[in-house]
């Protein structure tokens, strides 16, 4: 299992992240590179407790199915909905986010397992740190492949 908690597989990550360039042009879906970059901040920032949103009752009904189909080993659908609050509506800073996405994801290998401050994720209810793990690498991968890296 790939773990974004491994330095050597973090730096992979971000390795990918730091090959993108603000011409870089999606695979699938609708996002541009800046929105992506954006866009995979917010999962993190759940994670580390610093993007608090509510559970709702799709995430009730729906969550604990969804966290399994995800946590499968095989890839991300191309064509999964995203949550509207993960949506990236403006055009960021191509510079910036993708610094701050850096900074984010290194917390990972330099904080471990202490940067997870949210046992109970919005959508899919109580997560383990191996959940929140696997979870955080595949949403990365999946979008670093979308745009190529």
């Amino acid at each position: 299992m790939q773990s974004i908690f491994d330095p050597k597989e973090n730096q992979n990550i971000i390795d990918r992240i730091d090959s993108l360039s603000p011409i870089a042009l999606s695979q699938w879906g609708k996002m541009t590179v800046s929105q992506m970059l954006e866009h995979c901040q917010q999962p993190i920032k759940v994670a580390n407790g610093t993007l608090n949103l509510k559970s709702n009752w799709m995430g009730f009904l729906f969550g604990k199915m969804m966290k399994k189909k995800l946590l499968e080993p095989k890839p991300f659908a191309h064509d999964m909905p995203t949550v509207k609050e993960f949506k990236i509506l403006n055009e960021p800073d191509f510079d910036t986010s993708k610094k701050e996405l850096i900074e984010l994801v290194n917390a990972f290998a330099t904080k471990g397992h202490a940067n997870i401050k949210n046992s109970k994720h919005p959508f899919f209810g109580e997560m383990t740190i191996n959940e929140w793990d696997l979870l955080q690498w595949k949403h990365l991968d999946h979008h670093l492949k979308q745009f190529g890296a």
